[in-house]
Parts: C-alpha cells; sequence; structure tokens
C-alpha cells in the first residue's frame, strides 16, 4: 500500500515532466525498438540507479540512452559533476535537448552499440562507470554481451554496468558469464515495476 505522500507524488507531474513524457512518447511512436519505455524513468528508478555509481570514483561517467535526462539528473544529484558526464544519445531531437539542459556535459550523437567506436579519441581517462538505458532485451544476446564487452574496455577495473529492465530476468544472458552481477529489489513505483542490474568485469588475476 503507497503512503499518501507517495500517492501524490505519483500524481503529480510538472510541466517539464509532461512536456518530457510528450517528447518521449513521440520518439518511441517513430522508433519503438530503439526506446526501453514509453515514457522516461521515474525519479524514484532514476535515483536507484544512480546509487549504484560511486561519485567518489575518479574518471568520466558514461551513459548511453539517456532520453530526456531523468537519470543525468540523477547522476547530478548524486554528487557526480556535470562536466564528467558523457551522454551518448542517438535521437538527434534528444542530443540538443540535453545539450540545452546539460550545457557541462558532452553530448555525442551515435550508436551505443559501437560504443568503443563511438567514444574513440574522446575520453580523457578509463571510466568511472556505465549506466545504459537502452532497451537491451530488443536485441540479440550476442550484440547484449558485445556491448558490455565494450563498456568493460573503457572502464578502470571494478567499474559498473549499471542496466535497468522490466523483466523479470537479467537484461544480460547469466550462462557462461565473464562478469559478476547484481540485482536490485523490484521498484514498484516504477510504471512499469523496474529492476537494477549491475555487472562488473570477473577479475583476470
Amino acid at each position: 500500500m503507497l503512503h499518501r505522500n507517495e500517492s501524490r507524488q505519483l500524481g503529480r507531474k510538472s510541466p517539464r515532466r509532461l512536456h518530457d513524457a510528450a517528447q518521449f512518447f513521440r520518439s518511441w511512436a517513430e522508433k519503438p525498438l530503439q526506446m526501453g519505455s514509453v515514457t522516461p524513468s521515474s525519479r524514484t528508478l532514476s535515483r536507484a540507479i544512480a546509487r549504484a555509481v560511486n561519485p567518489q570514483s575518479p574518471g568520466p561517467v558514461i551513459e548511453i540512452g539517456p532520453g530526456t535526462g531523468p537519470v543525468t539528473q540523477a547522476l547530478i544529484e548524486r554528487g557526480i559533476a556535470e562536466d564528467r558526464l558523457v551522454l551518448v544519445e542517438y535521437s538527434p531531437e534528444f542530443c540538443d535537448l540535453l545539450r540545452r539542459r546539460f550545457p557541462k556535459a558532452r553530448i555525442v550523437q551515435g550508436d551505443a552499440y559501437a560504443l568503443a567506436k563511438t567514444l574513440d579519441g574522446m575520453l580523457s581517462a578509463k571510466a568511472a562507470a556505465v549506466v545504459c538505458g537502452l532497451p537491451l532485451l530488443t536485441k540479440p544476446e550476442p550484440a547484449r554481451l558485445a556491448l558490455l564487452a565494450q563498456a568493460f574496455s573503457l572502464m578502470q577495473a571494478g567499474g559498473p554496468f549499471v542496466q535497468f529492465t522490466y523483466s523479470l530476468t537479467s537484461p544480460m544472458p547469466l550462462r557462461n558469464a565473464f562478469f559478476t552481477w547484481k540485482a536490485s529489489p523490484r521498484i514498484w513505483l516504477n510504471v512499469p515495476p523496474a529492476r537494477v542490474w549491475t555487472y562488473r568485469q570477473l577479475s583476470r588475476n
């Protein structure tokens, strides 16, 4: 059962959030397989994603598929300086919006599934984390695993790859895994309910 203040939060949306939801839905209607949802991530889910990133870890923080930026904002509120953020977004419209909202972040329009090529020469150091908002389950397993391997190659040892999903199962196949994983409890305040998965590369030692 929701408390009264939680119910109010669910029922109350700012004009900006309504605008974001409308723009998100238009983009989803045009290219549904490129979008993880028909609406932006809720504040509850965005904060849960951001909590998986340690703001004290040095280096840039890469976010792929930021959309209208709810997780980006949560990362900033988590204590990650805006100028540490590298946002990789496929949609030109979302890129324009992100540049207006986060002028200190580096916005890169490109294909996240070719992450290493898209970010070639753009990182000043190994990344502290990669946060992913892509609908991974729309892609075949080899493409998902290739993305994860690319992300690990761009990160410092032990850096997290953070992914949310509405599915009950891991977005990354867990058999014969070259990584460890941790799943959050189900986040019921998001619509639809979601779970945050954190993956880290197995030590090569």
